[in-house]
C-alpha cells in the first residue's frame, strides 16, 4: 500500500512544494487554539482590549499559522514516511495574522543527509506561510527524520 508521504529519496534539494489546501482562520479557531495551549492574552481573546492596541483589532495566536503550516504540509512531505520531528529552527512570525485571513503554505527542500543509521535519512524543510495577499506571516526550517524507500518491516 503506498503512502502519500515521500521517502528520503523523494525530496531533492531545492524542490518547492505548493500545498493545495488552504485555511480561513477565524476567531472561534483562534479561540480554540488560545483555550488548547492555554494561552489567556487578551490580544488574542478580548476585541475592547484589542482595539487599543496598534493592530486595532485581535491578532490570531502566532503559532496557530507555525502549526497549520506543518500540519498541511505533512500529505506532501511526511505521511507514513515519518520517523520523527528532529526539531524546529529560525522560527519567526513576520506580520500579523487576523481573523478573516487566508492562509497558505509553501515548503522548500533545503537540504537532506543520511543518518547514522541505514533505514532512515534527515530533511530539512522550510515552510512558508503566506495570507490572501501574498503576506508572509510565518517561516520556519523543520527538520525531519524519514524512512527511506523499502526500510519498512
Amino acid at each position: 500500500m503506498g503512502v502519500p508521504g515521500r521517502f528520503f529519496e523523494d525530496f531533492n534539494v531545492g524542490d518547492v512544494l505548493r500545498h493545495s489546501k488552504t485555511k480561513t482562520v477565524t476567531q472561534a479557531d483562534n479561540i480554540e487554539f488560545c483555550r488548547l495551549t492555554d494561552n489567556n492574552q487578551p490580544l488574542h481573546l478580548d476585541e475592547a482590549y484589542a482595539k487599543k492596541t496598534p493592530f486595532g483589532r485581535v491578532v490570531v495566536n502566532g503559532l496557530l499559522p507555525i502549526s497549520w503550516g506543518v500540519g498541511v504540509s505533512v500529505e506532501d512531505t511526511t505521511a507514513g514516511t515519518l520517523v520523527g520531528n528532529l526539531g524546529y529552527e529560525d522560527v519567526q512570525n513576520t506580520a500579523p495574522t487576523f481573523p478573516g485571513d487566508t492562509l497558505r503554505c509553501e515548503t522548500t527542500v533545503l537540504e537532506k543527509r543520511p543518518s547514522s543509521k541505514p533505514d532512515r535519512g534527515i530533511v530539512t524543510l522550510r515552510h512558508s506561510v503566506r495570507k490572501q495577499d501574498g503576506t508572509e506571516v510565518a517561516t520556519f526550517k523543520r527538520i525531519v527524520m524519514v524512512q527511506i524507500r523499502g526500510s519498512r518491516k
